[in-house]
């Protein structure tokens, strides 16, 4: 075990492009008070940026009617509201278009248990006359400046048959140079791009860009979805997905930025990756475990290098897309299960988000950086694939500190710490667990904490610290200062008992 020297400051900066968006369900359940009780949650503790997720045209958000004599007929009530809540928990909408009002519909086939129609517009005039009415309303509502900051993204995964139909390259290029016209002809200032393409198809992008540059089609940014699941293996209720390696992830997001750099546009062009996770599967059991945590490490401290923004998919369980959840825990993509329980994977975010963005070290392990009150902050983790019981990892630091004496804190995640679903079998995998195993649930869910002083020496305090399997910690060291003499008479001897 090599020790490693921390450096006092450094000149890198640590861009925080992993918060600047976060997945959803369809826009529509964010008219569900628990939906927003989540999102509090989340965004107390974490504070993304944006959200992104299916839905904002679909039938149950409402915005598109068409009646007999009239014509087409916009309702906006349900999107002001949800637009709303998002605003005032401090997160804007990235806008995807998607998916096809039924009465616009060219065709019937639909795609999750909400049946989303995924099939072309019936008639491209009506669909721009849509989006241009759409955008109207929004730059009415909440002022140009504002509408202006939000991306938009046109539809999702359209190389997959089952999001668009039969896949059709063509006709979606033909949707995205309607679908960016109207918004252009709105405000020639807001932000479009797509073509927003599952892992197996990167090399759309290329392919987009050429269309796009050739047809002098405006593409304001590139965006991509990546996971690393291999072929899984189907359950009745549960669905079990074997894992390439976390590097897996960080190459598509890379493949993904060289094809930007192949093309005519700007090796610099905005790259957003609007969906990632483990599985890509909403009911797979390790969307839920401790390791799903340790094994996004390594993604949060090396994705900025790529992309200008990476969101994981999603924020909460409060989640349809294969039925309503059936149970507690069910393998949901959430950083947040049914009835407020943070998953580990919750407190990764956290962690992050209480770090510093003067990166003094990083590598496949941890990262280290120093916040602007002084202090160096560490996020480590340890995923182990394997099936064993016993897999640690060992730290050794030796950390520049300009201070005479330290408090280090920790928190620490793992198969028993912060750990709620672990808990939840342990009590019998309750699926609708009542108040006393929930609260049992939230107590679990707590990462363990310690918390010691130390003498800086020369400039310098060391430190050891070991991670068990599938542990994420977070370390914070900050200029101990003491007001104990500050007590007269102090004797904590006197005290009973200590």
């Amino acid at each position: 075990m090599a020790k490693i020297k921390i450096p006092l400051c450094s000149n890198v900066k640590f861009n925080d492009n992993w918060k600047r968006c976060v997945g959803t369900g369809r826009l529509g359940l964010a008219l569900q008070k628990e939906y927003l009780d989540s999102l509090s949650i989340v965004q107390e503790n974490i504070g993304f940026d944006y959200i992104r997720g299916h839905g904002i045209l679909t039938d149950d958000v409402g915005i598109y009617r068409e009646k007999q004599g009239v014509g087409p007929v916009f309702n906006f009530t349900y999107l002001d509201r949800i637009f709303d809540s998002f605003l005032s928990h401090k997160i804007k909408p990235f806008i995807e278009l998607g998916f096809m009002p039924n009465q616009l519909a060219s065709g019937t086939q639909t795609v999750f248990y909400w049946k989303g129609n995924v099939t072309p517009p019936k008639d491209y005039a009506l669909w721009r006359n849509l989006i241009k009415t759409l955008f109207k309303h929004l730059i009415s509502r909440y002022g140009i400046k504002e509408v202006r900051t939000w991306p938009v993204e046109v539809w999702n995964e359209p190389d997959l048959a089952i999001f668009w139909q039969n896949g059709d390259q063509q006709e979606y290029f033909k949707l995205y140079r309607e679908s960016v016209a109207a918004v252009k002809e709105t405000d020639s200032n807001i932000l479009v791009g797509g073509p927003a393409t599952c892992p197996g198809a990167i090399h759309w992008i290329q392919v987009f860009l050429e269309m796009c540059d050739k047809t002098k089609t405006p593409v304001d940014f590139v965006s991509q979805h990546s996971y690393c699941g291999k072929t899984p293996e189907k359950g009745l209720e549960i669905v079990y997905h074997e894992l390439l390696a976390n590097d897996h992830l960080l190459d598509q997001f890379k493949q993904s930025r060289e094809h930007i750099i192949k093309s005519v546009y700007p090796d610099n062009m905005p790259l957003h990756i609007t969906e990632y996770n483990s599985s890509y599967i909403p009911k797979c059991p390790v969307h839920d475990t401790a390791f799903n945590a340790a094994f996004l490490g390594k993604v949060l401290a090396f994705g900025s290098d790529y992309a200008d923004s990476f969101s994981y998919w999603t924020f909460s369980d409060v989640f349809e897309e294969d039925d309503v959840p059936q149970s507690q825990f069910h393998g949901g993509f959430g950083l947040v299960a049914l009835n407020g329980i943070v998953k580990p994977t919750f407190h990764l975010f956290a962690f992050f988000a209480k770090l510093g963005n003067q990166l003094l070290h990083r590598d496949n392990d941890m990262i280290v950086t120093k916040r602007n009150d002084g202090a160096v902050v560490i996020v480590a983790w340890n995923p182990v694939a394997k099936k064993v019981t016993e897999f640690k990892r060992d730290f050794d630091l030796e950390i520049s500190l300009n201070c005479s004496q330290c408090v280090i804190k920790q928190q620490t995640v793992d198969e028993e710490n912060g750990n709620a679903w672990n808990a939840w079998r342990t009590i019998g995998r309750p699926r609708y667990p009542d108040k006393q195993q929930l609260e049992t649930l939230k107590q679990a869910s707590v990462p363990a904490v310690g918390v010691k002083r130390q003498q800086v020496n020369n400039g310098s305090a060391g430190l050891k610290f070991s991670l068990n399997k599938n542990a994420v910690c977070l370390i914070e060291l900050s200029e101990l200062k003491d007001q104990t003499g500050t007590y007269p008479g102090l004797d904590d001897s006197k005290i009973t008992g200590y």
